[in-house]
């Protein structure tokens, strides 16, 4: 009996020691051997980083207009399809956190953890898997607007997915603590805007009309870049939520490169129609 048992216990181990020397390879291998002090300071200077990205970016907005959308041209390279372009440029923000969140950290176990990185999924979740099929002959996207954007949301999903799965830690009340309860609202109230804003964008013209309109209803009541505030205050409150520099940084990147976009459909309203309404302010209502 005695060596049946040991038998028994022995191959348990083996097979303990061979899980052991599993998670040592592989994707999540990786991650584990590269967690520490010194990933935790790359972190810190990517997000310096990210938001040199936003400054330098509007600074070269004012001078070469974003190619997407009404402004696409193939001197960016070649025309790709705007669903699929948008769908394969999101996807990242989506499956890399997931990934890392899968190959577990010791915040991730974390509700207020969850809870966060369980927001910036589902956005992305809706930007990659639903908004896409709802765009109505959407205008193609310049190759190299796309490459661009693909690379910022690998970056971007390893940054905020990182943080929130191995570094990022909160006191037992997080989820109750007034400046998570303000974030979490301004979250939420920003990306019913920004889906509230497409869905007044994409119905402007009836089945069979062609040429632009002036938006109306909404936050575009206020403002020319509506969607665009939306993303703003969505991630704002993001940052606010989860107190940690990464997500400030991304608050800040989406501010600039959003707030020139904002600028640049302002300026191209009021010289396509006259009659535009002139209260309108470009991206933050009653202010800019």
């Amino acid at each position: 009996m005695s060596r049946g048992g040991g038998g028994r216990w022995g191959s348990v181990s083996v097979e303990l020691v061979m899980a052991e020397c599993a998670g040592c390879h592989g994707v999540c291998g990786f991650w584990k051997r590269v967690e520490g002090p010194e990933e935790r300071r790359l972190l810190e200077l990517f997000s310096y980083g990210l938001m040199a990205l936003g400054a330098g970016s509007a600074l070269l907005l004012c001078f070469i207009p974003m190619p997407y959308g009404r402004y696409s041209t193939r001197r960016f390279g070649s025309l790709l399809p705007a669903r699929v372009a948008w769908a394969l440029q999101e996807l990242p923000s989506l499956l890399v956190p997931i990934g890392l969140a899968a190959c577990g950290g010791e915040a991730i176990a974390a509700p207020a953890n969850r809870v966060l990185l369980g927001c910036f999924v589902l956005h992305y979740a809706h930007r990659a898997l639903i908004f896409p099929f709802l765009i109505r002959e959407g205008k193609p996207t310049p190759f190299v607007t796309f490459v661009l954007a693909l690379l910022f949301c690998v970056f971007n999903g390893y940054l905020q997915g990182r943080s929130l799965s191995n570094y990022a830690t909160y006191p037992p009340g997080w989820l109750k603590d007034p400046r998570f309860i303000t974030g979490f609202i301004g979250w939420l109230l920003g990306m019913a805007i920004n889906i509230h804003s497409d869905h007044i964008l994409r119905n402007l013209r009836k089945p069979g009309e062609t040429g632009y309109k002036i938006p109306r209803g909404g936050m575009f009541e206020y403002v020319s870049g509506a969607n665009f505030f939306g993303e703003i205050l969505e991630w704002f409150g993001f940052a606010l939520a989860c107190d940690t520099t990464e997500s400030l940084a991304f608050a800040l990147c989406t501010l600039f490169i959003l707030g020139s976009r904002a600028r640049q459909h302002h300026q191209w309203y009021l010289e396509k129609f006259e009659d535009y309404p002139k209260d309108r302010k470009i991206v933050i209502p009653f202010l800019y």
